[in-house]
């Protein structure tokens, strides 16, 4: 499989949003919606584009005058190549907040953060873990994470059950205190963000999604919602071939 991507996102409880579901777009754009300012934190299309934002953590409040979620809603929507939505996107970084940005045309995956001094790159093919650092920074929660990733997705032809990876999202283990990383917020904060599933009263994990794109050219998207009181919801959208 070309791309195989499980994600959480983790956001306040009141900031209202609605799940994955297809825009109406053109293209048309499969992907949540940030109610607040309409953009989203992932999303794919039938295209096969696909594009993931993080926020960068560094215990200030997030400065910026344009909204993240804009940056994958853009390049969603845009024919521009990845490589060239990334230079784009370096030349206005400081208009947002600190972030890391995935884009994929189909062809080739980059990333870019506005935290980097090293400018877009290029996503070599293997596991890779994001979180709200720069890409593969290890923290302990992306270093397990890429472990238990790999042992599902090396064995999966494509039919594997999305269950399995959504296990593997589903984990609340903390890192131990000496090994949490100092991004600036309270230590305690720390720990409790330093799980793969967050629970944090009005803050915690509101969906996890594990999305697949196959050799021939078909899509599948499952999202897993989590509300405040613990209800969950889970729905799994499909993209037939195109050959």
């Amino acid at each position: 499989m070309p791309l195989v991507v499980a994600a959480n996102r983790d956001e306040f409880f009141r900031r209202p949003t609605t799940g994955a579901h297809w825009w109406g777009t053109d293209p048309d754009v499969l992907a949540g919606r940030d109610e607040l300012s309409g953009g989203t934190w992932m999303g794919v299309t039938a295209g096969q584009r696909f594009a993931a934002v993080t926020n960068f953590r560094q215990g200030t409040p997030a400065a910026g005058t344009l909204s993240r979620g804009d940056l994958p809603k853009d390049f969603l929507l845009s024919d521009l190549s990845a490589r060239e939505y990334c230079d784009a996107v370096a030349a206005r970084g400081s208009e947002f907040g600190g972030f890391s940005l995935f884009a994929s045309d189909g062809s080739e995956l980059w990333w870019i953060s506005n935290r980097s001094d090293t400018g877009p790159s290029i996503v070599q093919p293997g596991i890779h873990g994001l979180s709200n650092a720069l890409l593969d920074t290890p923290w302990p929660k992306v270093v397990d994470g890429k472990a238990e990733f790999a042992e599902v997705a090396t064995a999966d032809d494509g039919s594997a059950d999305p269950e399995e990876y959504l296990a593997v999202l589903a984990d609340t283990t903390k890192a131990p205190s000496r090994s949490l990383p100092s991004t600036g917020v309270p230590r305690l904060f720390e720990k409790l963000l330093s799980s793969r599933f967050i629970r944090m009263g009005s803050y915690g994990t509101r969906a996890s999604t594990v999305l697949r794109i196959r050799a021939d050219g078909s899509i599948e998207l499952t999202e897993r919602q989590f509300g405040w009181n613990g209800a969950t919801s889970t729905v799994t959208h499909t993209i037939a071939s195109s050959t």
